[in-house]
This record gives structure tokens, sequence and C-alpha cells, in this order.
């Protein structure tokens, strides 16, 4: 069988809204844009926790936090939950790992089932990064997102005829947004387009959502814009210009960093090209979640409003792919790997059986599906951040609402107090209110649709073996990995739920 080859570029908080394809106002991407103009731009894919670790884990899994331990970046991922890599590995596929892991202490939490890797420690650095192989540390020296494609391409040649998957993960555009020197001339000029809801007053949300840490105004701080607010715009009376100048910095800075990686996608695939590789190599880029790009006054991730929660996801695969296809199937980061395997000829409940995923082979091709799920489940686990101040919460998203349960406690961070308030609903309308800055949770309107999501989110709850908050003693995520008896439940779960449906 002659397999396909897979690819899997992923940025750390690329935003779809900042990528031409998707029909960014503030920056173009060339590169990325001939994935989608090649292959098919996916609209509605969402990841299941919008913070880097968790995705990660989830991606490699295919299960939700609560089964693979990784609910926060404070937790270690359970090594005994099988990834898709382990499963390809096993029918002959080279496995190489290059960039960012961010799963754990890398001393303790490297790289597992890759014949080759080599990772940044942590978040790692822009320039001259520090990096990790199975030799020890090593520093490099180059751009990070650079350097990051090099070790891909030169590992990608030294395979032979052998199927390979690359995993090319990219630290950038993650903060702190430090460009690569050929790029700093990029967006200057202090003319970006600002979005429509920078100055959102949140005055129908819920008080959990008013309170976080994350605006522009007030919590942009000196280390991630690189220079000290001017006197002239400090104090509440100038924070309107205070906004739009930290908007300018912070959005300079960020895609110019993103322009480096649309120039190494270009790279990779004119390699492809070259190569005689591109006819049978599934290419995908995504971001491991959203971000915010002052949508709402805020910067950073977590919250499940569309800005935070959509992944980009470009996917090209001429073999199979139509050019310039869309796709509208509402996909979570869970189907990653069962797509995967799914496209490597494994039947993925084989080879992953403890996946809670769903391959969307048959949506890349254009197919009707008509037992495809409707809604996305979320559920971002920390609470009382003292950084962020992101509050626990779950939801469910559907093509047409949004519904979310501030719920008030949760899996707190190390050091933090133990802050609680009262549970809140926030439910949008996506349709007449695409920018969610209309709360009609309390709407008498509305009444009927929210009875309807509320029943929904409890059956995509049990569906996934996720328990609603009840109080403290709701099982979650605990600090460290599962214990035997917690995984063997877990994996039986899995078993009884999929022989049922």
């Amino acid at each position: 069988m002659n397999r396909p080859n897979i690819i899997f570029i992923m940025s750390d908080d690329h935003a779809a809204h900042a990528i031409s394809a998707y029909g960014s106002r503030i920056n173009h991407t060339p590169h990325l844009d001939r994935l989608a103009e090649e292959g098919v731009r996916m609209d509605a894919v969402y990841c299941t926790n919008s913070i880097c670790s968790p995705s990660r884990a989830t991606i490699l899994t295919g299960t939700y936090s609560h089964i693979n331990g990784v609910s926060s970046i404070w937790t270690e991922m359970d090594y005994r939950v099988p990834t898709f890599i382990d499963a390809l590995r096993g029918v002959g596929y080279r496995t190489g790992m290059f960039g960012k892991w961010h799963l754990g202490e890398q001393e303790i939490a490297q790289p597992r089932g890759f014949d080759a890797w080599k990772i940044f420690p942590g978040q790692g650095d822009y320039i001259d990064p520090e990096m990790i192989d199975a030799s020890g540390h090593h520093t490099v020296k180059g751009y990070a997102t650079d350097i990051v494609t090099d070790l891909a391409l030169d590992w990608i040649d030294s395979v032979g005829e052998d199927p390979f998957v690359a995993m090319v993960h990219h630290k950038a555009p993650h903060r702190p947004w430090i460009p690569d020197e050929k790029h700093r001339h990029l967006y200057a000029d202090g003319s970006i387009p600002e979005p429509e809801t920078l100055f959102d007053d949140y005055a129908t949300r819920s008080r959990a959502v008013q309170g976080v840490h994350m605006t522009l105004a007030d919590d942009m701080g000196a280390d991630d814009l690189k220079q000290e607010v001017p006197e002239h715009l400090r104090g509440d009376e100038n924070r309107e210009a205070r906004v739009r100048w930290k908007y300018q910095i912070y959005m300079r800075d960020y895609l110019q960093t993103v322009q480096s990686i649309d120039d190494n996608v270009g790279r990779l695939l004119d390699h492809l090209d070259e190569r005689g590789l591109a006819e049978n190599t599934l290419v995908v880029y995504t971001s491991d979640q959203g971000f915010f790009l002052g949508d709402h006054g805020w910067f950073d991730k977590r919250l499940m409003f569309d800005q935070s929660l959509q992944m980009p996801m470009l996917v090209r695969w001429p073999a199979e792919i139509a050019a310039g296809s869309r796709c509208e199937g509402i996909i979570t980061n869970v189907d990653f790997a069962a797509t995967f395997l799914d496209v490597a000829g494994l039947d993925p409940d084989e080879a992953l059986p403890t996946s809670q995923g769903r391959s969307f082979r048959a949506l890349l091709r254009g197919e009707e599906v008509d037992d495809w799920p409707d809604a996305a489940y979320y559920r971002y686990w920390e609470h009382d951040d003292p950084i962020h101040g992101a509050p626990a919460h779950y939801g469910i998203r559907t093509a047409d609402h949004k519904l979310i349960y501030y719920y008030g406690a949760g899996l707190g961070v190390p050091g933090a107090s133990d802050a609680v308030f009262e549970p809140e609903w926030e439910l949008y309308d996506l349709r007449a209110d695409p920018s969610e800055v209309r709360n009609v949770a309390g709407d008498p309107a509305y009444a009927d649709v929210r009875a309807d999501l509320e029943r929904k989110l409890a059956d995509y709850q049990a569906r996934y073996g996720d328990e609603p908050y009840r109080g403290e003693d709701t099982p979650r995520p605990e600090w460290g990995p599962y214990d035997e008896a917690l995984f063997a439940r877990v994996a039986q779960y899995v078993a009884d739920i999929r022989s049922s449906s």
C-alpha cells in the first residue's frame, strides 16, 4: 500500500482572522493562502480547551482534557494514553517532531514515539534558541521559525522511501512577539485596522467575563510592548488613546512574527514540489487555538468567544481534496488523530481505541455525512488564574448559537486563592450577533433555544464522559498523571460508548 505522507504544521496562538485566506483585514499571507487555493479551507474547526498544552495533548491522543490529564499548562500528560504517532509508527511510518512541544517539564516529558525530534524547552526563544534532542541541550543559531523548518526539511530528505509524518511546530506567534530582522519594517506605520469590538463595554456579560485580566488597556504591560506606556497615555481619562496606541504596537509585532510563518510554509510547499512529493502528501496548517487580536478589547485566549475558540485549518492533499474547496462541518481538535489514522489507511477505532474523536476525511473530500455532530463541546478548567483571571467554564457551540456556563469554581492554579463567584450563563445568537456582544441568556424570547442547548450540553458531556460541575467533589484532572485504575475506567467508558452508538 502506498501510504500518504503527513505534514502537520502547527503554530502557537495564530488566530484565523490573521490569515488572508480567512478574510483578514490586517495582513496578507500568500503562502498560507496557497494551501487554501490548492486544498480546502475549514471554516468551523474549534479547540476543546483554548490553551496551548491541553490542545497539543488533545491533538496527539484524540481525547478531551479530563481523559489525557492535561487540563492546563500546570498538569502533566498521562503518557499511558496512546497517541496517533504510536499507531503510525507501528505500521511503518517514520515519525519526526520539530519545534514547540510544551507538554510538561522537558527533562521528564520528552517526545515519545518519534524516530527523530528536536524541541524548544518550555515556550522557547525566537533568536538563537536553546533546543533539546536525544543527545542533550544545544544552542541553535538563527530565527526560530526558520530553524524549525530547516530541521523538518532536512529530516524529510533523510527518510528515504518510507512514508513519514512530520510534526512542524512553530513557536510563533506566541508572546513575546519578536520578529525576524527582515520583517521589522512591516506594519510599522500605525495604520492597522482596528476590530469593531475594540471598545466593547461588556454591558450584557457575566461578572466572570467582565473581570478577566486580558485587556489591552490595563493588562498588556511593558514586557509585551517592550517599552513603557508614555506618561500622557496613563490614567482612566486616557484609556481610549492608550488602547489605540497599544493595539498598533501589539499587532505590528504579532503580524511580523506571522509573516515568518507564512514565508516558511512557502519554503516547505516549494520543497515538496521540488522533491515530487506534493501529490501524495497531506499538508495541514493549523494553530493550537485562536487568539484575541484586540477583539473585545482583549489579547490572549482561554475564553469561548470565537476569536479564541476557532482554530484555522487549511488542508492540501491533491490526491483526494479538490482545490479551492470549503468545509463548514463542525470539527474539533479531538477529531484530528482519527483523521490522520484514516488517511494512513488504518481503522481509527482499532488503531487508537481510547480516542473520542472521529475521522473527518469524508468532509475533506466534500462529502455529506448525515450523522456528523452538529455542535462542539468546550471546557476551560483553570479558575482564578492570577495572571489572566479567566474563569472556569464549559459550553456548546452550534452553527447558530453558543451557550456558555461559568460555574464558579474549578481547577485552581497553585498558589492562587480559591475565589468563587455565582454561576452565570451566557447565550449568543451567532446569526443575529456574530460579534458576540449581546448576551441573551436571560431574554425570554430565547428561553426555548436556551433549554434546547442546555439539553444538548448535557448530552455532549455524557457522550464524552465529562462530569458537569456539582461542587468541589466533582471529578476533575489532578496535578500529575492519572492512576492505572482511572485509566482502565476511561478505556472501558470509551468502549461502552462506541458499542452503544
